[in-house]
């Protein structure tokens, strides 16, 4: 009687503004599915021309380029006898919507346009977008003459309606509308709808994929139905990394799981899943039942298709399955790997530089290419022939087959040592040890005739010779002498990065890494235009724990035994004197914070939008060992020492988004960056407080002894 369906839905590695490339890989991505048996075919939010277009979806160009790839969709034989549904920006009435397009053999059954835009953190869509504000309602949408002449229709429905096929009911989210408290399958599912799609740009942060599970399985578990989540994956232009996670849900269970992290461009997901399921579940519900007889119907699309068949009765139903989490190591493993991997051969560079200093977060960065280095051989043995196509690319070798992830890391990857007379033989070491362990390509050299001579030419000018403070200079000098080490680095790093190969003989030049956490970064304990300015940052959006948790991992799984010294070891920039060969110089007493301390006062001022005073109060309840006057003390620091750098953040080296508290001006968190650093009222504020509790101690007869 045909009450089986087989639906896909997919995870695509699109790129903003590749129209060519993104029409291939949907095209790839249907006939997948069809291949499959499915039906139905779901694809992520915008995939037509990329998320992640920016004020590029401004341009009447990526909406004219958006309708020529829906043209050669429509044309295509791959998209016949299958429902698409595609995403793109659509104008209607001179207003620019976020759209699903969903065609049928050449017809557009609907436009259905996003009617909850994000507009937090990284997401700007009420910049370029309008909501649609009215719910179940519809109009003529005027297709343009080229859609006109493959399609014959003058005009197709536009907004908030469902698909009604001739054996099931077909109903459409787009990614945040699942996040917003009334989302539309709950209205949606109580008029009848049995199949929800949501199409999804979500990027990756860590410890968040739950949150997407929880919430289609919550949706399904109320409501019952089948739902389908497609999502971005890879890097598309910018600092976000989307992780696929592409899924099937039904009735509060999971029934495929899409990879979180993989170099495939396509991935397709299918469920075969019996509509009978659903209709049994809803049945028993009666609090459902009741709500269902009194909602407000839907503009209902009619469809003359089916998405089962009449003989199913043999056909072998998809099983349940648990959702198979990542652990944190294995997810900063994986995910900045991945967007290093799509950054690197849409680059076209030849490989990478990086810096390496013997601590513990140079050292996490060269082994986020180490596991880029493992993810590439394992696609390559897999038969992943765009991987295969793309490393011979970069290595300019049409011949080359990595096998070794070492060897490969040899090839991509030039690691270097740039001793001050202030390094420790140590560092220099660990450094050694590890490029050996991963195999890069590793250089030692010494920038102190450098230094000498930028100093040298100071003083020839001026007739003032500075001095670290451990020989009797002044703060001032301190500092000036500190950072002339570390800008030195920064300009070696790309004389290097530009010129290595080409006096090894090779082609091409390298991308430099940078290796600043989002703690330093967030306090700016760094110089400005040093190492830190670098091409792109993979760890900048990690914190500093997190690192260390990584690279405990990375010393477990890979076998990488030189990270255990490293981890040992206090972190230090090595930019003052050595007392007797051995580090003066400690970053957490530098800041005087520790790192740990630094994620929560970070997540406080960006999560919890605390100032100075409302974060003074929250961790007075936090950090319950420290006394009120301790607290303000370590507040005022964070704020003194945040709102003095704040200015390094204009030029923070683009890095992979990963925390929630990320310091990034230029995307994720707009706010000035010339403060008032003595933050006179809000800091009185807590000193006022700080002497109120103090007295009520005093006062308190229980508070003594």
């Amino acid at each position: 009687m045909g009450r089986k369906v087989t639906v896909a839905t997919c995870a695509l590695n699109q790129w903003a503004l590749d129209f060519e490339g993104n029409l291939q890989r949907i095209l790839r991505s249907i006939e997948i599915a069809k291949q499959k048996g499915a039906r139905y075919r779901l694809g992520p939010e915008l995939e037509i021309c990329g998320y992640g277009c920016w004020d590029h979806f401004y341009e009447p160009d990526t909406l004219l380029h958006s309708l020529q790839v829906l043209a050669a969709l429509l044309e295509a034989p791959a998209t016949q006898d299958i429902v698409c549904d595609v995403g793109m920006p659509v104008m209607h009435r001179n207003v620019r919507y976020n759209c699903r397009v969903i065609f049928l053999n050449r017809k557009i059954l609907l436009i259905r346009p996003k009617m909850a835009l994000a507009n937090e953190g990284n997401y700007q869509e009420l910049r370029w977008f309008t909501p649609w504000a009215r719910s179940r309602q519809t109009e003529d949408y005027f297709l343009p003459r080229m859609i006109q002449a493959l399609t014959q229709q003058e005009t197709v429905p536009f907004g908030d309606a469902v698909l009604a096929t001739r054996d099931t009911c077909i109903g459409s989210e787009i990614c945040e509308e699942l996040w917003t408290p009334h989302s539309p399958h709950v209205d949606m599912g109580l008029d009848g709808v049995e199949i929800f799609t949501n199409a999804s740009g979500s990027h990756h942060v860590l410890r968040k994929a739950h949150a997407r599970v929880d919430l289609v399985t919550a949706a399904t578990t109320k409501n019952g139905g089948i739902y389908l989540l497609a999502n971005q994956k890879g890097c598309d232009g910018d600092r976000l990394y989307f992780d696929g996670c592409a899924l099937v849900a039904m009735n509060g269970r999971l029934y495929a799981q899409g990879t979180q992290f993989s170099l495939d461009d396509v991935e397709v997901l299918t469920a075969t899943l019996d509509l009978e399921d659903v209709r049994t579940y809803r049945a028993e519900i009666s609090s459902r039942n009741l709500a269902a007889s009194r909602v407000s119907p839907y503009p209902r699309v009619k469809v003359d298709f089916a998405l089962s068949s009449r003989e199913d009765l043999g056909e072998q139903l998809t099983e349940p399955v648990e959702w198979s989490y990542h652990s944190l190591g294995e997810e900063v493993s994986l995910g900045p790997a991945c967007w290093l991997w799509d950054f690197l051969r849409r680059s076209r560079q030849a490989g990478f530089f990086l810096p390496l200093s013997g601590g513990v977060d140079s050292a996490a960065t060269a082994c986020l290419v180490y596991s880029m280095c493992r993810q590439v051989c394992e696609a390559v043995r897999t038969g992943n022939q765009q991987v295969l196509a793309d490393v011979r690319a970069i290595v300019h070798d049409s011949d080359y087959t990595p096998g070794d992830p070492q060897e490969l890391c040899g090839r991509v990857l030039t690691t270097c040592y740039m001793a001050s007379e202030n390094s420790s033989r140590d560092t220099s070491n660990r450094a050694r040890e590890l490029a050996q362990q991963i195999g890069s390509h590793h250089i030692g050299l010494s920038i102190e005739p450098a230094v000498r001579a930028l100093v040298g030419i100071f003083s020839l000018v001026t007739g003032r010779s500075p001095a670290f403070a451990a020989h009797g200079g002044s703060s001032r000098e301190n500092l000036a002498l500190q950072n002339v080490q570390a800008r030195v680095r920064m300009v070696l790093a790309y004389l290097l990065a530009q010129l290595s190969l080409w006096s090894r003989g090779l082609q091409g030049s390298l991308l430099v890494l940078g290796s600043a956490n989002v703690d330093e970064s967030l306090l700016g304990y760094l110089t400005k235009y040093d190492c830190s300015s670098a091409d792109i940052n993979p760890i900048g959006g990690i914190s500093k724990s997190d690192l260390r948790t990584f690279v405990g991992f990375c010393a477990q799984r890979f076998q990488l035994t030189s990270l255990q010294g490293i981890l040992a070891a206090p972190p230090s920039a090595e930019l003052e004197p050595l007392a007797d060969g051995q580090v003066s110089q400690t970053d957490e007493e530098d800041m005087g914070l520790t790192y740990a301390e630094l994620s929560v006062c970070g997540r406080l001022r960006k999560v919890a939008k605390a100032g100075p005073y409302g974060m003074f109060c929250k961790l007075l309840g936090m950090w319950r060992d420290c006394a009120p006057r301790q607290v303000a003390e370590k507040v005022k620091r964070f704020f003194s020492r945040y709102s003095a750098n704040r200015h390094k953040m204009t030029t923070l080296t683009p890095a992979y988004h990963a925390e929630s508290y990320s310091p990034d001006d230029h995307r994720f968190d707009p706010r000035p960056f010339l403060y008032h650093t003595g933050w006179p009222w809000q800091f009185r504020c807590i000193d006022a407080q700080v002497r109120q509790l103090e007295s009520s101690v005093q006062q308190d007869p229980d508070g003594v002894d």
